[in-house]
């Protein structure tokens, strides 16, 4: 294996893993074998993602995995966070990434800060990354928000649902989260979610539109803890109308809404 500086803080990072609580996001929580062949795997695309970053020049990106199969559903990426460069205690930099996890089994969450080795090493479905650099004005916010621990969950809310309805605060998925704080950092007005979402709302955000119909979302319901319905409006719940936030929506809405000086989403894959 190559001795690379970088990767190796990867690797140091990824040990904690194996005493680390079960918390996932974007992929199933069956319990599966970890093997040597996917640890090598899910480190070598962090290593490829590391270096991707490290030769954009950007402090702040959106960063994607593909945690689970959502092609039937239009949805490529399963889960995103909010990765950003930090002094790696040797002189140079390195990259940490801050993200929403559902503690398996239960319909609650926390948010975690990892490096990309723990970030990749999460059973991923296909050994593809992604990610967006918003503007640098954008990236300044961002990274002043992401450096204050305080500010950092200010947004954060623990009832936790997959399908979390984008415009709903009963509950908050992965992805809804990073957007939210997202806005918290773009806008200084924004104190709570509801605040959150207006702004989205208002800069043209649009969630995915699920089609699940009610065969599905009662067998989510009595077999998953982290699955709730509840939140939806009853017109679009009962029209099979499910509206979500996705990693796929958001790409289109930061390129849409021209938060990206016309940057295109970056693919890392092996």
């Amino acid at each position: 294996m190559k001795t690379l500086k970088p990767f190796l803080s990867l690797l140091l990072a990824a040990a904690v893993l194996a005493v680390a609580p079960a918390a996932h996001a974007g992929r199933s929580c069956e319990a599966r074998k970890t093997t040597p062949q996917t640890v090598e795997r899910g480190m070598t695309l962090a290593e490829k993602t590391l270096a991707s970053l490290n030769a954009s020049g950007d402090k702040v990106v959106v960063l994607a995995r593909a945690g689970q199969d959502l092609g039937k559903y239009g949805v490529r990426y399963s889960h995103l966070g909010l990765a950003y460069q930090v002094p790696d205690g040797q002189g140079g930099m390195t990259w940490r990434v801050v993200h929403k996890l559902n503690t398996c089994g239960t319909s609650e969450s926390a948010v975690y800060r990892q490096g990309l080795g723990e970030f990749f090493l999460d059973d991923l479905w296909r050994y593809e990354a992604a990610w967006a650099a918003p503007s640098p004005e954008i990236q300044s916010k961002l990274l002043a928000l992401l450096q204050d621990p305080g500010r950092m969950t200010a947004m954060h809310h623990k009832p936790y649902s997959i399908v979390s309805y984008a415009w709903g605060t009963r509950y908050q998925q992965s992805n809804q989260w990073a957007i939210e704080t997202m806005a918290a950092a773009m806008e200084p007005g924004v104190g709570g979610r509801q605040q959150a979402q207006a702004w989205l709302q208002f800069k043209g955000y649009e969630p995915t539109a699920l089609r699940l119909g009610p065969l599905t979302r009662l067998g989510g319901r009595l077999t998953a803890a982290n699955v709730a319905f509840d939140d939806h409006p009853n017109d679009k719940r009962f029209s099979d109308r499910i509206e979500t936030v996705t990693v796929d929506s958001v790409f289109s809405w930061l390129q849409r809404a021209r938060m990206t000086d016309g940057k295109l989403v970056n693919i890392v894959k092996l």
